[in-house]
């Protein structure tokens, strides 16, 4: 079946409803939600995405989008498909770009601007070890249990943790986490998103609307986000059957068992549904739940 709203996941969604300047309304909107303190935000700014080191030799940083409020705080703002390695110390990384290029020419106290970034992930942590879809880092002083500084904060958004139902939501935060993850399984605006923000992301997503070449760049960038599922699918795949060998090379039934146990784990941390996971490993949903 056809979708009628984008996928917020691809990059042509992403950017059409975060990413536009007719659009930061929405964008502003998002970022006070997830960061209740900036609810005095008046204003933001889209900032260039590709930020330069010092050096010609250092390596860049591409952020899917970086902006500024009228403060002079940064916030990077990304979606991330897939899980990597190091991808905690990436981010980390990439902010302190936003960081270093607020030194001042000359005589600098070092007080600069607070760097936020917000990164909506289409996974979970590897070996993550609580259920909370919302982590919020920053600066802690361990010996005395105390925040140290607030001004450089990272919010880690693992979409896979999501599984509200439309009558379960709550709060605009429950209302913008439905959106994202169920926006293009939509074909009706729900009683529960009317709010003015919601409405105009239905608006802007709908692709009935879009001309020609924005329905090609989408379906561009739609066929790049399924051709990543797709490959992630045969990943397990080929974990699963590579269990299956191990256990049968070992003649022993516990080698099969933890091998059908580790891709269960595996596809668990991406976000697949207790039944997607016993259908490809033959394990109950208990002992998916288990895991």
């Amino acid at each position: 079946m056809t979708s009628k709203y984008i996928n917020p996941f691809t990059d042509f969604g992403f950017k059409k409803i975060f990413g536009e300047e007719a659009n930061k309304d929405l964008l502003l909107d998002f970022i006070q939600t997830l960061l209740p303190e900036k609810k005095n935000i008046l204003s933001i700014t889209y900032l260039k995405t590709e930020q330069l080191g010092r050096a010609a030799s250092e390596r860049k940083a591409i952020f899917d989008l970086y902006c500024e409020n009228d403060k002079g705080e940064k916030f990077i703002v990304e979606l991330q498909r897939a899980e990597q390695d190091y991808f905690k110390e990436r981010s980390i990384y990439y902010a302190t770009f936003a960081i270093q290029e607020q030194a001042q020419k000359g005589k600098w106290d070092y007080n600069w601007q607070g760097v936020y970034t917000i990164a909506i992930m289409d996974f979970s942590f590897h070996n993550s070890t609580h259920n909370n879809v919302k982590t919020q880092v920053v600066l802690y002083d361990e010996e005395n249990k105390v925040v140290f500084s607030d001004k450089l904060k990272f919010v880690y958004l693992e979409m896979a943790k999501f599984n509200k139902t439309i009558d379960e939501l709550e709060s605009h935060y429950d209302k913008w986490l439905y959106l994202l993850k169920n926006l293009a399984f939509l074909d009706e605006i729900p009683a529960k998103l009317r709010e003015k923000a919601f409405q105009k992301v239905f608006q802007i997503a709908e692709i009935a609307k879009y001309n020609p070449k924005e329905r090609q760049s989408y379906e561009n960038s739609l066929k790049y986000y399924r051709d990543m599922e797709n490959s992630l699918d045969l990943k397990y795949a080929k974990g699963l059957q590579e269990g299956k060998e191990e256990g049968l090379k070992e003649g022993k039934e516990e080698g099969l068992k933890e091998g059908l146990l580790l891709t269960a784990r595996n596809m668990k941390s991406e976000g697949f549904s207790p039944a997607q996971i016993a259908k490809v490993t033959g394990l109950t949903e208990n002992e998916i739940e288990a895991l």
